[in-house]
């Protein structure tokens, strides 16, 4: 059964057709000379084929540097290094070895695979940074710094406030410190003033002591003797009030004492003027009326009871006397200013001048270290290229030493070896069951076949974390442009301050304390006007909008990557395109392992379908779930896919299927899967009355590469 190929028959038509589909369209459009360079025997062309080569490879890797090497951050002089390196190993690779041209070829469609896509990956991520992100970022540096400026706006708005505030004390200080010369010139005077007053407070004239003892012991007694023990003792009040009383005493002594004299002096002049004897002692008689003269005890009497010194003299006296004699040595005039620094936000000890330039200075921090991050994420993604190499090299190893891998492909030799085994009269494959469709494919169907759904569903959904990622800063990203763009229209505020103010104090005279006054309280004259308008159109937040351009821009290498992930499977097919122009006769071999492989299958088809075909059998007659056969009777709509289907090669049910009739089985069998099990059903018919082999599918079945 196994098939070989026809030598003889080649041989007798002097040139072979071509075996696969590039072949046969090189061999159309090239000139003879080129087709023999291509199909030529090992040792041909030597030359030619290694400048060729060496041409081409030097070319390809200079290509690659360009792609991989130069956005790198190094030096020049490394990438000159690597450069040479690169295009020297290229060059000696293709113009030395078929693999390393096989397994450069590969990388294309390669490309396409979880390598290439890890790949392009870096790229989307870039994209995403420099679109969405970086669009964030720019949009929240500025809501970032139109805090900071509105923080400075208010506490320069209030600092202004204050100053205007408080601009008339501090020039009334001002004043005061530039006026204190002057100010101790006029303290100066009136101390001077002062001290004449002090003396005359505190003289002792116009009494005589013992004047003072005589009516100190009259009006007192006995206590009066000990007054001048205790004078030191007495207030201010009392000393002055007996001064006072003393020197109306005095006073009075005085009078009585001029009153005697001059009654004495009167007398004695009128005897000198009557010299007639009694007549002269009669008529000058009056002038001895000397007890007339005490009349002036009334007045000493008037000073005890009624003296004229007012109650809170002694006090006043005493304060003043204190002021004065404390005035030059305790006036003072300075004015200081203290500055109290408090600790900032996140207990930063900074001002908040100062605090915008903080928090600009720490997002451009975390900027720098995130441009760091995913330069090295963009460098290590760009190494990734050695995976996608390394994968080339696998898969070119893999094709020549395991026969079953990725031999899945209904390709031009099958074909012909087909077409041949049917014009000899033997049994053929062609067309394929349609439970076999599902493991082989054929290459130029242009619809992703059965064995490439398994691998899209799981690249599909690996492509899906970072489809939500592009969708939800894309979204974030236009509604924060949307919060800030209203706050920008809706948060105009305008600051206006007014302040006036007039004080005038009015000290009129020419007195000593007058000038004193004007010289202290007259500095509160002051009168000030102010008007401070502002507001915060510099502060509020300028957020940018990306257009659609950036969008696609953004989502382009995330869009690259889902095709990628659609066209993998055509990419796939074109590996063993590039393997076989490269290793024909390992190709031709393969065919036929193939297709002898297929006709083994075949001729126990109905023995190796069994076990799966009893399990959907049992399958099928389990009763359905309740909502299941709700939906089924409920809904038309959703009967196309709850429709019971062909226990072989799992096609819905059609009224062309066919039902086992044997009680209890009723497996589904659509018309050519029927035909296939050469109708008999083997969900119910005994093994022994099945075909036997001695062939098992379950380790012999080709893998699809990877």
């Amino acid at each position: 059964m196994d098939v070989k190929p026809d030598q003889d028959g080649a041989n007798r038509q002097g040139r072979k057709p071509p075996h696969t589909t590039v072949q046969r369209f090189l061999s159309w459009g090239l000139p003879v000379s080129c087709k023999q360079f291509l199909w030529r025997q090992p040792g041909e062309f030597p030359i030619t084929a290694f400048l060729l080569g060496a041409g081409t490879g030097g070319i390809l890797a200079i290509g690659l540097f360009q792609l991989l090497v130069n956005p790198m951050n190094i030096y020049e002089d490394q990438k000159m290094v690597m450069m040479y390196s690169l295009a020297g190993l290229g060059a000696m690779g293709w113009g030395t070895s078929p693999h390393i041209r096989c397994a450069s070829l590969l990388l294309i469609p390669k490309m396409l695979g979880r390598e290439g896509r890890l790949f392009v990956l870096g790229y989307a991520f870039a994209a995403i940074y420099a679109g969405p992100i970086a669009n964030l970022r720019y949009n929240l540096n500025e809501v970032i710094a139109s805090l900071g400026c509105t923080v400075e706006l208010q506490i320069n708005n209030t600092r202004s406030a204050w100053r205007v505030s408080t601009a008339p004390l501090r020039a009334v200080f001002k004043d005061l410190v530039s006026s204190r010369d002057s100010l101790k010139a006029e303290t100066q005077n009136v101390s001077n003033s002062f001290e004449d007053l002090d003396a005359q407070v505190k003289s002792e004239t116009g009494y005589k002591p013992e004047d003072a003892m005589d009516i100190d012991e009259t009006a007192r007694g006995i206590e009066t003797r000990q007054a001048p023990a205790f004078r030191r003792h007495l207030s201010t009040q009392k000393m002055f009030e007996r001064r006072t009383k003393l020197r109306c005493s005095y006073v009075a002594n005085k009078a009585k004492l001029s009153c005697y004299r001059w009654f004495d002096r009167k007398h004695a002049q009128c005897m000198q003027h009557i010299w007639v004897p009694l007549l002269n002692h009669l008529l000058c008689l009056p002038m001895k009326f000397k007890f007339l003269c005490h009349i002036t005890k009334l007045m000493d009497v008037w000073c005890r009871n009624r003296i004229p010194v007012e109650g809170n003299f002694g006090q006043t006296y005493d304060s003043v006397n204190q002021s004065i004699h404390n005035l030059n040595s305790d006036f003072s005039a300075n004015i200081e200013l203290k500055e109290e620094r408090q600790a900032g936000v996140l207990g930063l000890n900074t001002s908040w001048e100062n605090v915008s330039a903080e928090v600009q200075d720490y997002v451009i921090y975390q900027e720098a270290r995130l441009e760091w991050g995913l330069e090295l994420l963009r460098t290590l993604l760009s190494c990734t290229f050695l995976l996608i190499l390394k994968g080339a090299f696998s898969y070119m190893d893999s094709y020549n030493k395991d026969i079953r891998f990725d031999n899945i492909y209904i390709s031009t030799y099958f074909s012909q070896i087909d077409e041949r085994r049917k014009k000899l009269g033997k049994r053929t494959l062609l067309p394929l069951r349609k439970a076999e469709e599902k493991t082989i494919i054929f290459p130029w169907k242009p619809t992703i076949q059965a064995s490439e759904m398994k691998n899209l569903g799981g690249e599909l959904l690996d492509l899906l974390p970072v489809l939500l990622l592009l969708l939800v800063l894309c979204g974030l990203d236009w509604a924060l442009y949307s919060i800030f763009d209203t706050i920008r229209h809706h948060s105009f505020l305008q600051y206006s301050f007014r302040s006036s103010h007039k004080l005038e104090v009015k000290v009129e005279g020419d007195s000593m304390l007058a000038r004193l006054l004007r010289k202290t309280i007259g500095a509160l004259n002051t009168s000030s006007e102010t008007m401070v308008e502002t507001n915060n159109m510099p502060c509020l937040p300028q957020p940018m909008c990306l257009d659609a351009g950036a969008y696609l821009k953004a989502a382009l290498p995330t869009g690259l990557l889902g095709c990628f992930c659609l066209f993998q499977a055509f990419g796939y097919r074109l590996r063993r395109v590039i393997a076989a122009f490269y290793f024909p006769k390992r190709e031709k071999k393969r065919i036929l392992f193939l297709y002898n492989e297929l006709l083994r299958k075949r001729a126990a088809f109905t023995k190796l379908r069994r076990a799966a075909i009893i399990r959907r059998a049992r399958e099928q007659r389990a009763p359905r779930h309740h909502l299941e056969d709700f939906l089924h009777r409920r809904c038309p709509l959703l009967r196309r896919w709850l429709r019971r289907r062909c226990v072989v090669c799992r096609a819905p049910e059609t009224p062309e299927s066919y039902v086992c009739p044997t009680p209890g089985c009723e497996a589904v069998y659509c018309r050519s899967c029927w035909d296939d099990m050469r109708q008999r059903c083997p969900a119910c018919t005994p093994r022994e009355e099945l075909s036997s082999s001695d062939f098992s599918d379950s380790n012999d079945d080709a893998t699809y590469g990877e």
